[in-house]
């Protein structure tokens, strides 16, 4: 994929607003659209999960890695942000590290950041970043 979305301020408020857990779509095998659950963190431009390499997410990443990452509003005004895009994966011990660290103080509170990053930010697990192609956001659904 070669085409870029940018996730406006707008969305970026929106998707870090409070404790959103994404719901990952993905592509299983034998060609089932799945979703599953995530942590996520807004860097850069992108969104930003980790998940093991050996889960049905990892798996699906490597096979192909155009997957799309939800989150809404489940209350008045609901909402929503759909972003499609392009993953890559990483390794990198202390970018493993960094993440699990930042995701456990997102969702779990900073007292248990480290804690979450100790027990998450290891060997199997993969950083994944997505890159947006497309960015769809309804930030009000009652206007």
């Amino acid at each position: 994929m070669s085409d870029t979305a940018t996730l406006t301020s707008e969305v970026v408020d929106f998707l870090t607003s409070g404790t959103r857990t994404g719901m990952l779509g993905f592509v299983a095998k034998d060609g089932r659209p799945l979703v599953a659950p995530v942590w996520f963190l807004v860097e850069d431009g992108e969104l930003v999960f980790n998940t093991g390499a050996d889960t049905a997410k990892g798996r699906a990443i490597a096979r192909d890695p155009r997957i799309v990452l939800t989150a809404d509003l489940p209350e008045p005004p609901f909402g929503f942000v759909q972003v499609q895009g392009e993953a890559r994966t990483s390794t990198d011990p202390g970018e493993l590290l960094r993440t699990a660290t930042a995701l456990g103080g997102r969702y779990m509170g900073a007292e248990l950041a480290e804690e979450f990053g100790r027990r998450n930010g290891v060997p199997g697990e993969l950083v994944v970043r997505i890159r947006p192609t497309k960015v769809t956001a309804h930030l009000d659904m009652t206007a």
